[in-house]
């Protein structure tokens, strides 16, 4: 099995049971096929820096499970048939990574230190 990290976009009209269902689908999806789900991190309500479906706003979940290839393929098309999702990304995790909280970071040149970007209001 491999660790997984699904983003996923939600269209910023739909209700909180909407949104839940979308996750308890991937849930599903996930422990039917064999897989180990781990957490879904809501991200909260977004800026998108363009429009999307004439969207100018997003609601991010961060998905993470433990699952094979064939289950994240299946994931990934359920994903991308359902209407309310405007986009998702799926990534491989790293041991020993976090990305529970989105943040910018920078590596400085000088000190290879990780540094927090501030973000303009």
């Amino acid at each position: 099995m491999t660790d997984y990290e699904v983003l996923i976009m939600l269209d910023p009209e739909l209700g909180e049971d909407r949104q839940q269902e979308v996750v308890d689908r991937i849930r599903t999806q996930v422990v039917e096929g064999g897989g180990v789900w781990e957490a879904h991190t809501p991200w909260g309500r977004r800026r998108l820096a363009y429009e999307i479906a004439h969207r100018n706003e997003g609601i991010y979940y961060l998905v993470t499970f433990s699952a094979s290839p064939e289950v994240l393929n299946e994931v990934s098309r359920l994903l991308k048939i359902d209407d309310s999702v405007l986009r998702h990304m799926a990534v491989r995790r790293v041991k020993g990574s976090s990305a529970a909280t989105p943040a910018a970071v920078t590596v400085s040149a000088d000190t290879a230190e990780p540094t927090p970007v501030q973000e303009d209001e």
